[in-house]
C-alpha cells in the first residue's frame, strides 16, 4: 500500500516548509519548491532535475499525473499527501495539487546564446520576489537574450518568486552577478547600456535601441545606484503626466522594452 502523508508532523513536510521559508535552507540543501504543474512542466522543459514529487489525488487526475511522471528523466520520489496538509503546505491552492522540489540551476555569462543584436533587462538590487516574478513574465514575453540580476536582495528561486512569474524563471536565462561583473561582460561583448533615472534628458521613445541593448532597472525603493548612474551608456526616462513620478518597475521595465521591440519591428 502506498504511504499517505497526513501529518504536518511528518518529517518531510516539516522540511518542505524549511525549503519554502528559508533561503538559508534553500541553499545548503540545493533544492528548490515548485508548485504547480504548468510550472513544473516548464521546470522540467527547461532542463531542472526533480527529485520530489508530492501530490493529492483529489486535485490532479493520474492522466495528468502520469503525463508529469513522464516528463521526469531523472528518479525522483513520488508520495501522495492529504488535501489537508497540501492546503496548509501550498502558497496557493489552485496549482492542481502537485509539489516539487528540484534542484536549482545557474546561468553564467559564458551560457548565454545571443541573438546576432541582443536585447536583455538588467535588474540591480531587486528586493521583492513578486516584482521579480512580473519582471520575469515581461522578459518572457518579450523573449529577451537573458535577463541579469545585479546584486539581488531576494533569492531568485523563492517560491514567490517563481510563483508571480508563472514558471518564467525555467523559461528565460537568468544570470545573478554582481553590477560590477555585469557592466565588465556588457562592455567586452559590445552592448550598449541604458540605465532608467528621473535624473535623464531623454525619453526612452527618443532613443535608438536598433542596437545590441541592456535596459536597466533600478529598485523600486532607491532607483538606479550612482554605480549605473555614472557608468551607463545612456540615461533614459519615461515620460511622466501625472502627480507623482512613480510607477512599479516592472510595468515601467514593460514600457521601455515593447519601445525597443517597436523599434526593431517585434523581430528578435
Amino acid at each position: 500500500m502506498t504511504k499517505i502523508i497526513s501529518s504536518l508532523q511528518n518529517s518531510f513536510i516539516k522540511n518542505l516548509l524549511l525549503l519554502e521559508e528559508k533561503p538559508r535552507a534553500r541553499k545548503e540543501q540545493n533544492r528548490i519548491v515548485i508548485e504547480g504543474l504548468r510550472e513544473i512542466r516548464l521546470a522540467l522543459a527547461g532542463g531542472f532535475a526533480i527529485t520530489d514529487l508530492l501530490y493529492v489525488s483529489e486535485l490532479v487526475s493520474m492522466d495528468e499525473l502520469s503525463s508529469l511522471i513522464n516528463q521526469v528523466s531523472c528518479s525522483f520520489s513520488a508520495t501522495e499527501i492529504t488535501l489537508d496538509v497540501f492546503n496548509r503546505v501550498a502558497y496557493r491552492r489552485d496549482t492542481g495539487g502537485v509539489i516539487a522540489l528540484a534542484e536549482p540551476r545557474y546561468t553564467g555569462f559564458n551560457d548565454l546564446t545571443l541573438h546576432e543584436n541582443p536585447l536583455l533587462l538588467v535588474l540591480e538590487t531587486v528586493e521583492k520576489p513578486g516584482n521579480l516574478g512580473a519582471l520575469l513574465r515581461t522578459a518572457d514575453a518579450a523573449a529577451l537574450d537573458a535577463v541579469i540580476v545585479c546584486d539581488p536582495q531576494t533569492d531568485i528561486f523563492n517560491p514567490n518568486a517563481i510563483r508571480s512569474s508563472i514558471g518564467c524563471i525555467f523559461t528565460m536565462p537568468v544570470v545573478v552577478t554582481s553590477s560590477e561583473q555585469a557592466i565588465s561582460w556588457m562592455h567586452s561583448a559590445g552592448i550598449k547600456m541604458f540605465g532608467t533615472a528621473l535624473t535623464a534628458t531623454r525619453f526612452h521613445h527618443e532613443t535608438d535601441f536598433n542596437q545590441p541593448t541592456a535596459i536597466v532597472m533600478g529598485s523600486e525603493s532607491n532607483g538606479l545606484s550612482n554605480t549605473w548612474l555614472e557608468r551607463a551608456d545612456e540615461l533614459i526616462k519615461i515620460p511622466m503626466m501625472g502627480k507623482i513620478d512613480s510607477m512599479n518597475v516592472s510595468v515601467s521595465a514593460a514600457i521601455v522594452v515593447f519601445e525597443a521591440l517597436r523599434q526593431r519591428n517585434f523581430h528578435r
